[in-house]
């Protein structure tokens, strides 16, 4: 089924109801986003050409328009290809010239750059940017029906971050999101029509996924004025929106909870917010229930199945933390409903309870495999299923614990060492805001581990005090070798630390 026919339905079910909203303003019903969509739609195939399965890019800034362009590459059966909007031209270039995107569209402030890009790959794309009288005039074309597509046609190409090399495209069909849906509802939070989710995080990413299961409930997609996240913002919008949901990082749940609006906001508003992106410390889950209450969701899953390997609903975080079950709020949670989940050994066996490995999925989530690049797609499919690159294990209840990237796992003397387990301990010690841990070369024990940590605001560290914090808690094989204080961890336009970027650092201090 279309993706797209979530929209005609809502048209037909909630004509009158708010669709789309800037800040606590209404800029389209419904019955009025149905059109837009079906016109743009048949601008896109009638007036530029399009053919069902071309590409369409997206560089925008968090927008209505967003979701607009999106259902309307939908309901032309065409394969959106939203991309970050704070990559830099040459890396917009890779990405247009690699999805051989026909249109491009970008907001304003970003024009240049996506011109840039474009003429810098050489690509044939057309660039439309929001608001001028091009986009005006495709948006104002005759509406064209929704097109009939196949379960395994591509609906999105989602482009990893790169870290390690140039990004891939993951291929994820209908199927694909639609299974995504449906665990969402199951696992991680429950169906509720007439209410609203704000766009805080990147709709090219987390948020803009998860407007597919929004959009199927018939919710509003709100965008903050900003266009962007701001904590004193969002919190304010609860003021005017009921039963909010988001998408956040678990960076930007921590700026909600230290925000000073936190004491007097209207949480009876708030829903949920789902964290996802990167593992939210157990004492940072603590503070912000603190101040939110049991309104928390959590997921695990990676572009190459949407957001969806595990997860913990409202209820069982709520759970958990009532019991005092601190290993089961450390966790990613159970395996989502669509997917089958194993931690393997290197010969992809499946390992006992208890056991790390690396985490492997296969199900209806899972993408079709890398956008031109068949080497790429038959080492992570291999055997069938997804192999995630992370590393955990599961307990005798069925949850699943990360460790870390394999990447990131340090290896000293030896042993394995999990740089989570210790970025836990030192996160409990109260003048702790922030703490990332890498392994760095060592002569004697091959790598040793080095800890970065940010102090609260007004905070002194006693590295002393942070080591002793370490020993009382931990293994000492697995105690720091050094303890840096920055002012601030490098994070991804996602909220994910970067420890690449603090292994070089550490590599240019050392000499």
């Amino acid at each position: 089924m279309n993706l797209a026919r979530h929209v005609a339905r809502n048209a037909k079910a909630y004509p009158d109801a708010p669709a789309l909203a800037v800040g606590p303003r209404v800029v389209a019903t419904w019955r009025e986003m149905e059109t837009h969509v079906a016109r743009l739609a048949g601008g896109l195939r009638m007036t530029l050409g399009l053919a069902p399965g071309e590409c369409v890019a997206l560089i925008m800034r968090n927008c209505p328009e967003y979701a607009e362009v999106l259902y309307a590459c939908w309901h032309a059966g065409l394969t959106a290809v939203p991309i970050n909007a704070k990559l830099h031209p040459k890396e917009l270039a890779f990405i247009v010239d690699h999805s051989q995107a026909r249109v491009v569209f970008a907001t304003p402030d970003l024009a240049q750059a996506v011109n840039e890009a474009v003429a810098d790959a050489g690509a044939r794309a057309r660039v439309i940017v929001i608001g001028t009288p091009e986009h005006r005039a495709l948006a104002g074309a005759d509406p064209i029906a929704i097109a009939r597509v196949e379960p395994d046609d591509l609906a999105w190409l989602f482009y990893t971050s790169g870290t390690t090399g140039r990004p891939k495209g993951a291929m994820l069909s209908h199927r694909n999101e639609l299974a995504m849906t449906t665990s969402y509802f199951i696992d991680i939070d429950p169906a509720q029509p007439g209410g609203a989710i704000v766009h805080a995080a990147p709709m090219s990413h987390g948020s803009g996924v998860y407007m597919i299961p929004s959009v199927a409930q018939g919710n509003c997609q709100v965008i903050p004025e900003s266009d962007h996240f701001d904590a004193g913002e969002v919190l304010g919008l609860l003021d005017h929106w009921r039963h909010v949901s988001m998408f956040a990082a678990p960076t930007m749940i921590n700026r909600m909870a230290q925000h000073p609006r936190a004491a007097s906001a209207k949480l009876e508003n708030l829903r949920v917010v789902v964290w996802g992106g990167a593992p939210m410390y157990v004492a940072d889950l603590e503070a912000a229930i603190a101040k939110f209450g049991y309104r928390f969701a959590q997921l695990y899953g990676q572009g190459e199945s949407p957001m969806t390997i595990t997860g913990m609903t409202r209820a069982l975080v709520e759970d958990a933390h009532r019991r005092r079950d601190m290993d089961r709020l450390a966790s990613a949670g159970l395996p989502q409903t669509v997917v089958e989940v194993k931690v393997a050994d290197a010969e992809d066996r499946e390992l006992p309870v208890g056991e790390v490995g690396e985490i492997l999925v296969r199900g209806d989530s899972v993408m079709r495999g890398y956008w031109r690049n068949e080497k790429a797609s038959a080492e992570t499919l291999r055997g069938g299923w997804l192999h995630t690159g992370d590393l955990g294990s599961f307990d005798a209840s069925g949850y699943l614990t990360l460790r870390d990237r394999s990447k990131d796992m340090v290896i000293s003397g030896g042993s394995n060492i999990y740089p989570r387990e210790i970025e836990e301990v030192l996160l409990r010690h109260p003048d702790v805001a922030e703490a990332s841990v890498i392994g760095v070369p060592d002569p004697q024990w091959g790598e040793a581990v080095v800890a970065y940590v940010v102090a609260r605001p007004g905070a002194t560290l006693d590295i002393k005090a942070l080591d002793a914090l370490c020993l009382d808690n931990i293994a000492r094989f697995k105690r720091p070798k050094a303890y840096r204080e920055i002012d601030a961890l490098p994070k991804s336009a996602y909220g994910k630390i970067l420890k690449t970027e603090l292994r070089a650092r550490y590599a240019k201090e050392s000499g």
